[in-house]
């Protein structure tokens, strides 16, 4: 096996796209915005944990998940954009009331949005319907050995632009910090219509 061959460049290349880091940092920050450092790069180690896992499991047994219990990439996609649709709109209407309890931390309670890692975090953002779709035809491709190979380094790049950006940006100051948030989160309410379109026309295209 090439371990440095074509194959393995397709997988990577694949999965970057698919997987988009860089568009999805500004996400990132605009559901992270007016949280501590420490409490983003807490919620960093549990969306890549989270994206690695599922990958995982798509990898190891997607198309059996998928046919066993009826679950299309279509209902994925309208899943995933109506969660990402209620998280952006709350963002935009009401950010400083469902993160008021920050404070909180310092006592060691965790505020309403510590949950945000794995869900939206994980996914539908880091891996979600595309990236999955991108793995399950790698699977049949390239295999399982160099779409993993493919896959590691990508969430290594996700995982370092969530987890040094953020503090990079802030250098920018808390407006701009604050106004890239607001525009990130209108972008992730797009986003997350065109999820629900395209999968509403995925579905009634095989009525």
């Amino acid at each position: 096996m090439d371990l440095s061959g074509p194959d393995l460049l397709e997988a990577f290349v694949s999965l970057f796209i698919a997987m988009n880091a860089i568009s999805v940092l500004p996400l990132f920050i605009g559901l992270t915005e007016g949280m501590t450092l420490t409490t983003r790069r807490r919620l960093v180690r549990k969306a890549i944990a989270t994206a690695f896992v599922i990958a995982l499991v798509i990898l190891g047994a997607g198309r059996f998940i998928f046919e066993g219990v009826g679950i299309t990439l279509n209902d994925l996609r309208i899943g995933g954009g109506i969660i990402l649709l209620v998280l952006s709109i709350t963002d935009l209407l009401f950010s400083n009331l469902t993160r008021r309890t920050q404070s909180q931390e310092t006592s060691g309670a965790l505020s309403s949005a510590g949950d945000i890692g794995a869900v939206p975090l994980g996914t539908p953002l880091t891996v979600g319907p595309a990236a999955i779709t991108t793995i399950l035809v790698l699977q049949e491709g390239v295999g399982y050995v160099h779409t993993l190979l493919g896959l590691i380094p990508n969430l290594a790049i996700s995982f370092t632009l969530f987890y040094f950006g953020p503090a990079l940006i802030a250098r920018f100051g808390s407006d701009t910090s604050r106004a890239i948030g607001k525009v990130a989160s209108l972008f992730l309410a797009a986003i997350a219509v065109a999820m629900i379109r395209t999968g509403i026309v995925g579905v009634l295209g095989t009525l």
